[in-house]
């Protein structure tokens, strides 16, 4: 089958604009003929279509879609009879919070309104037994009076599901950067997994930057496994220390530590004056880094081992010949 281009029928769809094109698919703006209706069509890569493990997961994305239903999630159409894969969706105006961002850093006031909203979408669909696993702001519209709707679950699964790997997730530095340190080492993610997410993008809004900003893929993952992100004050001094807590709590490498959802995230967020600033907080943080840095460091070099004692026996093997 050919790319899908402007002015094509796609069914009984019109296509009339390119939206946004991404590794995997690109999202068009298109008419439904039948009833003029404006709606959003996201259509896979040609080469993708015949991989099984793709259409497997295009599957899911739509199957999660269709059972959502809520004002800050972007809404799958009904499925029907289709020539091809794709899936429709309800039409959004607004733009991503990535293209808001190539302008630069959030005023803390508005950082907070937009990750309430993102945290109330998130909430939603972790109680539906949904963890979303690829929170990041190309997936989040925003409109013009700062509402967000949730964008793509491609990457999304059933919490009681088959665990999905991360070596899908691994061919992008842009979605590795907002991934869970649990989600890079190939653990079961859960709603705190979204939360770390979560607290990846506060950092960026508040900050202007990515906590951990290494362009190479495996430094980054290696930096994200045994390295703390500077706090934020130190780079935007007028965030205040409450927010800059609770970005360090959403963002911490221990599962356990950090928000259990992200309603107690926004509930933060929300009465900020509230949260009380743990001054021994760093002390103990610290603490726990190193901890896991030790046990990350005897991963690594149990990890680096292998190959060598793998040689050793096939060389005994031959000698022994």
């Amino acid at each position: 089958m050919k790319e899908v281009s402007i002015d094509d029928q796609l069914d009984h769809y019109r296509i009339d604009a390119l939206v946004a094109t991404g590794s995997h698919a690109s999202i068009f703006r298109a008419v439904d003929l039948k009833n003029g209706t404006v709606v959003a069509i996201k259509v896979p890569h040609t080469e993708l279509e015949l991989d099984p493990v793709f259409h497997e997961r295009f599957r899911r994305e739509q199957e999660i879609g269709q059972k959502l239903n809520h004002p800050r999630v972007m809404k799958v159409l009904p499925s029907e009879h289709h020539s091809r894969d794709y899936i429709v969706m309800e039409w959004v105006d607004g733009i991503s919070l990535r293209e808001i961002l190539t302008k630069g850093k959030l005023p803390q006031e508005r950082a907070t309104y937009i990750a309430v909203g993102i945290c109330d979408a998130v909430a939603y669909i972790n109680s539906h037994g949904v963890v979303h696993r690829d929170l990041r702001p190309e997936h989040i519209f925003v409109d013009s009076n700062d509402h967000i709707k949730l964008i793509n679950f491609g990457l999304a699964s059933q919490v009681a599901a088959k665990r999905i790997t991360f070596v899908s997730l691994a061919r992008e530095l842009k979605t590795v950067s907002y991934a869970s340190p649990e989600e890079i080492r190939g653990h079961n993610c859960d709603a705190r997994s979204d939360v770390y997410s979560i607290g990846v993008i506060l950092y960026e809004m508040l900050t202007g930057r990515l906590p951990f900003d290494n362009n190479y893929l495996l430094a980054h993952m290696n930096d994200r496994l045994l390295k703390e992100p500077a706090p934020p004050r130190k780079l935007e001094p007028l965030i205040t220390p409450q927010m800059q807590q609770i970005v360090l709590r959403a963002m911490d490498q221990t599962p356990k530590y950090r928000y259990a959802n992200a309603h107690e995230l926004a509930e933060d967020l929300v009465h900020m004056q509230d949260v009380v600033v743990d001054q021994s907080g760093e002390s103990q943080r610290t603490y726990r880094t190193t901890a896991a840095w030790n046990k990350n460091f005897l991963f690594y070099v149990v990890l680096a081992a292998i190959p060598v004692v793998l040689f050793v026996l096939m060389m005994l093997a031959t000698h022994h010949r």
